[in-house]
């Protein structure tokens, strides 16, 4: 276990040190606020409501139920019990750190709710607007991570909180958009 933090460690020091730029400096704090992907939100609910009028009501609430389950599960139950120091929180990356954000978030490290709730979105996103949009679809899996490499960029999170946070997410976004396809789909 010891090999696997400093591994998670030392990728952490290469993503947040060695990679750093003066664009990503002012990009990466970008992507990783919910506000920057309102326009995308509404566009996916305007999309949504236009196409598929007859189920659009209930593809929101499996939606939203996905993203408040994804996060209740990663912050109040998985946070709640691994603590782990964030990056930004941690006495040995206090002088070797690139802190990118205005406030220093106290809550655990592990899991990334940020990767957590937007993988779940992803998977969601993807198994049910699929067979509507074709394979850009797998776009939404992009938006995911970067979203999880700006975490670690930024320096709230290591790598294994957003690799863990994701695949929670993914599992969960599955699961709901499986029940949404079962019980109602979109035509």
């Amino acid at each position: 276990m010891n090999a696997i933090i400093q591994a998670d460690r030392a990728i952490f020091e290469w993503i947040n040190d060695h990679c750093h730029n003066s664009f990503f400096d002012w990009l990466m704090p970008h992507i990783r606020n919910s506000i920057t992907w309102v326009p995308f939100y509404i566009f996916l609910l305007a999309f949504v409501v236009v196409n598929f009028k007859k189920n659009s009501f209930w593809w929101i609430l499996f939606a939203a139920g996905t993203v408040i389950l994804s996060n209740f599960i990663s912050s109040d139950i998985i946070k709640e019990n691994i603590h782990r120091l964030r990056p930004c929180n941690d006495p040995y990356f206090k002088e070797k750190i690139n802190f990118l954000l205005a406030y220093r978030p106290q809550s655990s490290s592990f899991t990334s709710s940020h990767a957590t709730n937007h993988f779940a979105m992803a998977a969601f996103f993807y198994f049910t607007l699929k067979k509507h949009i074709g394979n850009i679809a797998w776009l939404f899996f992009f938006w995911g991570a970067i979203i999880c490499i700006a975490q670690v960029y930024v320096g709230v999170h290591f790598p294994l909180d957003v690799i863990a946070g994701g695949l929670i997410g993914f599992v969960f976004g599955y699961l709901c958009a499986k029940a949404f396809n079962k019980s109602y789909f979109l035509m």
